[in-house]
Protein backbone atom coordinates (compact mmCIF):
# COMPACT_ATOMS: atom_id res chain seq x y z
CA UNK A 1 0.00 0.00 0.00
CA UNK A 2 2.78 2.41 0.92
CA UNK A 3 4.19 1.85 -2.69
CA UNK A 4 0.94 3.09 -4.22
CA UNK A 5 0.47 6.04 -2.08
CA UNK A 6 4.09 6.86 -2.83
CA UNK A 7 3.15 6.65 -6.58
CA UNK A 8 0.30 8.35 -6.50
CA UNK A 9 2.07 11.26 -4.55
CA UNK A 10 4.82 11.33 -7.41
CA UNK A 11 1.94 11.33 -10.30
CA UNK A 12 0.19 14.12 -8.53
CA UNK A 13 3.49 16.15 -8.06
CA UNK A 14 4.02 15.98 -11.58
CA UNK A 15 0.70 17.23 -11.99
CA UNK A 16 1.03 20.73 -9.99
CA UNK A 17 4.33 20.85 -11.64
CA UNK A 18 3.09 20.78 -15.59
CA UNK A 19 0.30 23.27 -14.52
CA UNK A 20 2.90 25.56 -12.57
CA UNK A 21 5.47 25.08 -15.49
CA UNK A 22 2.30 25.96 -18.15
CA UNK A 23 1.73 29.05 -15.81
CA UNK A 24 5.62 30.23 -15.61
CA UNK A 25 6.52 29.32 -19.63
CA UNK A 26 3.13 30.74 -20.82
CA UNK A 27 4.25 34.11 -19.07
CA UNK A 28 8.27 33.81 -19.19
CA UNK A 29 8.85 31.78 -22.41
CA UNK A 30 11.34 29.36 -22.79
CA UNK A 31 14.54 31.34 -22.27
CA UNK A 32 12.98 33.16 -19.20
CA UNK A 33 12.20 29.82 -17.90
CA UNK A 34 14.95 28.08 -15.30
CA UNK A 35 14.65 24.82 -13.62
CA UNK A 36 15.74 26.93 -10.41
CA UNK A 37 12.52 28.73 -11.01
CA UNK A 38 10.33 25.87 -11.82
CA UNK A 39 11.13 23.99 -8.79
CA UNK A 40 10.91 26.85 -6.09
CA UNK A 41 7.29 27.54 -7.50
CA UNK A 42 6.43 23.62 -6.23
CA UNK A 43 8.77 23.95 -3.42
CA UNK A 44 11.03 21.29 -4.97
CA UNK A 45 15.38 20.97 -5.53
CA UNK A 46 16.20 21.14 -9.31
CA UNK A 47 17.04 17.91 -8.47
CA UNK A 48 13.70 16.70 -7.22
CA UNK A 49 12.49 18.72 -10.01
CA UNK A 50 14.12 16.77 -12.59
CA UNK A 51 13.34 13.71 -10.68
CA UNK A 52 10.19 13.51 -12.37
CA UNK A 53 10.96 14.02 -16.05
CA UNK A 54 14.83 13.65 -16.37
CA UNK A 55 15.91 16.98 -18.37
CA UNK A 56 14.92 19.82 -18.83
CA UNK A 57 13.98 19.11 -22.33
CA UNK A 58 12.04 16.39 -21.74
CA UNK A 59 9.90 18.45 -18.97
CA UNK A 60 9.14 21.19 -21.75
CA UNK A 61 8.20 18.74 -24.20
CA UNK A 62 6.00 17.15 -21.48
CA UNK A 63 4.66 20.66 -21.44
CA UNK A 64 4.14 20.63 -24.89
CA UNK A 65 2.27 17.50 -24.72
CA UNK A 66 -0.41 18.92 -21.53
CA UNK A 67 -1.23 21.86 -23.76
CA UNK A 68 -1.91 20.24 -26.90
CA UNK A 69 -3.99 17.53 -25.21
CA UNK A 70 -5.90 20.27 -23.47
CA UNK A 71 -6.53 22.11 -26.70
CA UNK A 72 -7.74 18.88 -27.98
CA UNK A 73 -10.35 18.53 -24.95
CA UNK A 74 -11.30 22.22 -25.64
CA UNK A 75 -12.15 21.79 -28.77
CA UNK A 76 -13.77 18.33 -28.59
CA UNK A 77 -16.24 17.80 -32.03
CA UNK A 78 -14.87 20.65 -34.18
CA UNK A 79 -13.24 19.39 -37.35
CA UNK A 80 -9.31 19.02 -37.24
CA UNK A 81 -9.61 22.13 -39.60
CA UNK A 82 -11.52 24.15 -37.45
CA UNK A 83 -9.41 22.92 -34.57
CA UNK A 84 -6.13 24.08 -36.36
CA UNK A 85 -7.66 27.70 -37.21
CA UNK A 86 -8.66 27.65 -33.94
CA UNK A 87 -5.58 26.73 -32.02
CA UNK A 88 -3.25 29.60 -34.38
CA UNK A 89 -6.09 31.95 -32.77
CA UNK A 90 -5.43 30.80 -29.46
CA UNK A 91 -1.69 31.05 -29.56
CA UNK A 92 -1.64 34.53 -30.43
CA UNK A 93 -2.82 34.93 -26.71
CA UNK A 94 -0.01 32.71 -25.59
CA UNK A 95 3.28 34.24 -26.48
CA UNK A 96 5.82 31.88 -24.09
CA UNK A 97 4.36 28.82 -25.67
CA UNK A 98 4.73 29.72 -28.93
CA UNK A 99 8.46 30.17 -28.59
CA UNK A 100 8.58 27.47 -26.67
CA UNK A 101 7.22 24.94 -29.41
CA UNK A 102 9.35 26.69 -32.04
CA UNK A 103 12.77 26.66 -29.73
CA UNK A 104 12.07 23.24 -28.89
CA UNK A 105 11.04 22.15 -32.69
CA UNK A 106 14.25 23.55 -33.85
CA UNK A 107 16.46 21.91 -31.49
CA UNK A 108 14.42 18.41 -32.35
CA UNK A 109 14.65 19.03 -35.46
CA UNK A 110 18.30 19.26 -36.29
CA UNK A 111 19.30 16.75 -33.48
CA UNK A 112 17.56 13.26 -33.86
CA UNK A 113 18.83 12.05 -30.43
CA UNK A 114 16.57 15.38 -29.02
CA UNK A 115 14.31 13.46 -26.77
CA UNK A 116 11.78 15.71 -28.22
CA UNK A 117 12.67 14.64 -32.11
CA UNK A 118 10.52 11.51 -32.24
CA UNK A 119 7.40 13.80 -30.60
CA UNK A 120 7.63 16.27 -33.35
CA UNK A 121 8.02 13.63 -36.01
CA UNK A 122 5.22 11.85 -34.89
CA UNK A 123 3.12 14.90 -34.42
CA UNK A 124 3.46 16.40 -38.50
CA UNK A 125 2.53 12.72 -39.27
CA UNK A 126 -0.43 12.97 -37.08
CA UNK A 127 -1.92 15.60 -37.79
CA UNK A 128 -0.94 15.80 -41.84
CA UNK A 129 -2.78 12.83 -41.62
CA UNK A 130 -6.08 13.98 -40.19
CA UNK A 131 -5.91 17.27 -42.27
CA UNK A 132 -5.53 15.36 -45.36
CA UNK A 133 -8.34 12.98 -44.30
CA UNK A 134 -10.53 15.73 -42.94
CA UNK A 135 -9.90 17.70 -46.42
CA UNK A 136 -10.97 14.73 -48.46
CA UNK A 137 -14.47 14.53 -46.64
CA UNK A 138 -14.42 18.36 -47.31
CA UNK A 139 -14.12 16.88 -50.67
CA UNK A 140 -16.52 14.06 -51.08
CA UNK A 141 -19.43 16.42 -49.97
CA UNK A 142 -18.58 18.99 -52.86
CA UNK A 143 -17.52 21.68 -50.32
CA UNK A 144 -13.44 21.46 -51.73
CA UNK A 145 -12.52 21.25 -54.94
CA UNK A 146 -11.98 17.35 -56.27
CA UNK A 147 -8.61 18.43 -58.11
CA UNK A 148 -6.76 20.07 -55.17
CA UNK A 149 -4.05 17.92 -53.36
CA UNK A 150 -4.93 17.51 -50.47
CA UNK A 151 -1.91 15.79 -48.96
CA UNK A 152 0.09 18.83 -50.29
CA UNK A 153 -2.29 21.26 -49.17
CA UNK A 154 -2.09 19.62 -45.90
CA UNK A 155 1.98 19.65 -45.44
CA UNK A 156 1.85 23.26 -46.63
CA UNK A 157 -0.94 24.66 -44.25
CA UNK A 158 1.48 23.26 -41.13
CA UNK A 159 4.11 25.09 -43.21
CA UNK A 160 2.57 28.25 -42.90
CA UNK A 161 1.12 27.71 -39.67
CA UNK A 162 4.83 27.67 -38.59
CA UNK A 163 6.06 29.97 -40.63
CA UNK A 164 3.89 32.64 -39.26
CA UNK A 165 4.90 31.82 -35.40
CA UNK A 166 8.20 32.82 -36.74
CA UNK A 167 7.07 36.03 -38.49
CA UNK A 168 4.80 36.78 -35.35
CA UNK A 169 7.13 36.48 -32.61
CA UNK A 170 9.73 39.11 -34.83
CA UNK A 171 6.17 41.47 -35.22
CA UNK A 172 3.44 40.65 -32.64
CA UNK A 173 1.23 42.84 -34.67
CA UNK A 174 1.54 39.65 -37.45
CA UNK A 175 -1.95 38.22 -37.41
CA UNK A 176 -0.71 34.42 -38.15
CA UNK A 177 -4.50 32.91 -37.82
CA UNK A 178 -5.67 35.73 -40.74
CA UNK A 179 -2.70 34.52 -42.91
CA UNK A 180 -3.06 30.47 -42.35
CA UNK A 181 -7.11 31.38 -42.91
CA UNK A 182 -5.97 32.81 -46.09
CA UNK A 183 -4.37 29.80 -47.76
CA UNK A 184 -7.55 27.76 -46.26
CA UNK A 185 -9.46 30.27 -48.00
CA UNK A 186 -7.84 29.78 -51.60
CA UNK A 187 -7.96 26.45 -51.59
CA UNK A 188 -11.82 26.37 -50.79
CA UNK A 189 -12.17 28.63 -54.28
CA UNK A 190 -9.53 27.71 -56.45
CA UNK A 191 -8.05 24.20 -58.18
CA UNK A 192 -4.47 24.00 -59.60
CA UNK A 193 -5.11 23.79 -63.27
CA UNK A 194 -3.56 21.21 -65.32
CA UNK A 195 -1.28 22.97 -68.38
CA UNK A 196 -1.50 21.18 -71.57
CA UNK A 197 2.10 20.42 -73.01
Amino acid sequence: MARRGSYAKGVAKREEILRTALEVVDRNGMRGTSVRELADAVDLTQAGLLHHFGSKEELFLAILTVRDDEDAQCMAGLDIIDQFLLVIEHNAKTPGMVQLFTSLSAAATSDPSHPAHAWFAERYVRFRTLLTETMRERQASGEMPADVDVEKLAAVMMAVSDGMQLQWMLDPSTDMAAHVRLVWDLALRSAPRTVAS
